[in-house]
């Protein structure tokens, strides 16, 4: 099983910046595919981005593609969320899940039917 732990949500003005943060407890992170799913009050949760065990592969819904990043580093069981040129649209409460996967691939949404979540972290973009 693994646990997850977001940090790094706000408050911040449209055009910010902010970086997520998502630890994992246990030792075998890097056997999992990580990703980031967004929630607003009244919508349903939608994908953000995701990446594969090793990094090699990212992908991301077309709405923050060249705005966001995602990243992990595998020797601190953390994956980041970069998040630049912040819109109001953005508000949302935003979730890491992690997805085990038995060797390297390319993740996408539907990847993550089974993930475990964590609690998630507010964030909000003030126009």
């Amino acid at each position: 099983q693994v646990q997850l732990v977001e940090s790094g949500g706000g408050l911040v003005q449209a055009g910010g910046s902010l970086r997520l943060s998502c630890v994992a407890s246990g030792r075998t992170f890097s056997s999992y595919a990580m990703g980031w799913f967004r929630q607003a009050p009244g919508k349903e949760r939608e994908f953000v981005a995701a990446i594969s065990r090793s990094g090699g592969s990212t992908n991301y819904r077309d709405s923050v593609k060249g705005r966001f990043t995602i990243s992990r580093d595998n020797a601190k069981n953390t994956v980041y969320l970069q998040m630049n040129s912040l819109r109001p649209e953005d508000t949302a409460g935003y979730y890491c899940a992690a997805v085990r996967t038995y060797w390297e691939m390319s993740v996408t949404e539907e990847h993550f039917k089974d993930a475990y979540w964590g609690q998630g972290t507010q964030v909000t973009v003030s126009s």
